[in-house]
């Protein structure tokens, strides 16, 4: 048995990196431009009717994801190994909290956000062509992108790229094009009574879950940080500089969106840009944006399918009952550990609905987040001398507003959506469980104490 050292002294040792700065940040761009911006904007107007403090919301997530973002660049340039919260919360806390934690990605992280993306790409399809199966099409977007990462790493990241930067062309022409409509709504000064009440009241509080599903994947990078080049430089870049720039993105999409819909249109509605598109570019313009939004998800999809499983990889490595899992082919790929993030994902887009894996989703993420930030406090008190080759901007201030906002987003979840809330509950539990069964088994034993 090894003996345990400072989490700043182990290093990972990874024989290539085939993962650039370039890549790592179009890997978070494209892991949080997906389902939530496009979905999830008309579920927020079901509960709040002062349009200001709908983009007060973007603008409090944006600005949480980013100081988010700080905190996990500083553990990350600390614990240069894939795996995310996995690895963060198993070695600040205990293997149980990081293995809850990499179960919650698996299932919460990446496997019902991968749901939710086919979902929402089947809806987009059959509102420009109705003939389309969505059952058919959510098999089929899920196979095709599984197959692509199965092939090659440095492929897969190609494939990424190009998709991403696409993306990024679409959004930027959607948002130039919106200012110019003949008839705009009126956006800023909509009910500008109502802001600060709004703000304090629990439908603000559970619109920031969805909000903060449409921000998640502002940590995209740390889950992929042993394959990324000079990870304690790169990593906590493309972190910040990912989740700054999809912000302002997310702002100015959803301004363009309230300010080309009429409000009674958008609310309760989840192909928001197929409307906004209508608006803009009429019935032939809005259906070219509708397929495009379509190859934006499928970009998104295709991030997750890429780091979702390097969570499950890790685990592999480090539970004996699990080693298969970390098996990867001559290319690089973890293949069974892809084939299972994938399996996860079509099973939930088969059987859930959109809005109860959406609320799962933002409670189970938050409650790990949160413990992941809390992680910075405790590492500062108890190795106040490790090596940080990143510290955190603002500390402690923007962990401090990190941990308040979303501290009061999981009280309102929890009294607001008990039942969605008490699934991410039962995760953890079910969790916890497994846990125990895998450490009483002989064989087991986590990476940081040592293998046998």
């Amino acid at each position: 048995m090894e003996k345990r050292t400072s989490i700043s002294a182990q290093n990972c040792r990874e024989p290539a990196k085939p993962v650039s700065l370039l890549s790592a940040t179009l890997l978070v761009v494209a892991n949080m431009i997906g389902t939530g911006v496009f979905t999830t904007l008309g579920l927020q107007l079901k509960g709040i009717h002062s349009l200001p403090s709908v983009l007060l919301l973007w603008v409090a997530g944006g600005a949480s994801a980013f100081c988010g973002a700080l905190a996990y660049g500083e553990l990350g340039a600390m614990m240069p190994r894939s795996g995310g919260e996995y690895t963060y919360l198993g070695k600040i806390y205990h293997p149980a909290v990081g293995f809850l934690s990499g179960c919650a990605s698996m299932v919460a992280g990446f496997g019902a956000p991968i749901a939710l993306a086919a979902i929402a790409a089947s809806c987009y399809l059959r509102a420009v062509f109705p003939w389309v199966d969505k059952t058919a099409a959510v098999v089929l977007i899920i196979a095709l992108l599984t197959v692509v990462h199965l092939f090659d790493v440095r492929f897969g990241c190609q494939f990424q790229n190009v998709f991403t930067v696409g993306k990024l062309l679409l959004i930027g022409a959607f948002i130039g094009a919106g200012f110019f409509i003949p008839h705009p709504q009126q956006v800023l000064g909509h009910n500008l009574t109502n802001v600060v009440g709004t703000v304090f009241s629990p439908a603000f509080a559970v619109g920031l879950v969805y909000v903060s599903f449409a921000y998640s994947g502002w940590n995209a990078s740390s889950y992929v940080a042993g394959e990324i080049q000079r990870v304690d430089r790169n990593l906590p870049i493309a972190l910040f500089v990912g989740t700054f720039f999809v912000s302002i993105c997310y702002v100015l999409l959803n301004y363009i969106f309230l300010y080309t819909v009429p409000v009674s249109e958008l609310t309760g509605k989840i192909d928001i840009a197929f409307l906004s598109g209508k608006a803009i570019f009429g019935l032939a313009g809005a259906r070219i944006v509708t397929v495009l939004v379509c190859l934006a998800l499928v970009s998104c999809l295709s991030s997750m399918i890429m780091a979702g499983p390097r969570v499950i990889q890790v685990m592999g490595e480090d539970l004996f009952a699990m080693r298969g899992l970390a098996a990867r082919n001559k290319r690089g790929a973890p293949v069974y550990a892809i084939l299972l993030q994938s399996s996860i994902g079509l099973f939930l887009a088969l059987t859930a609905t959109f809005d109860t894996v959406l609320i799962y989703v933002g409670f189970t993420l938050t409650l790990f987040a949160f413990l992941t930030v809390v992680g910075v406090f405790v590492l500062r008190v108890k190795e106040p001398e490790a090596q940080r080759p990143f510290k955190m901007w603002g500390y402690p201030v923007t962990a401090i507003f990190f941990l308040v906002l979303n501290g009061w987003m999981l009280c309102f979840l929890v009294l607001q959506r008990p039942f969605a809330s008490l699934i991410g509950f039962l995760t953890v539990v079910c969790s916890l469980c497994l846990y125990f069964l895998l450490a009483g088994t002989s064989k087991w034993s986590p990476l940081w104490k040592g293998k046998k």
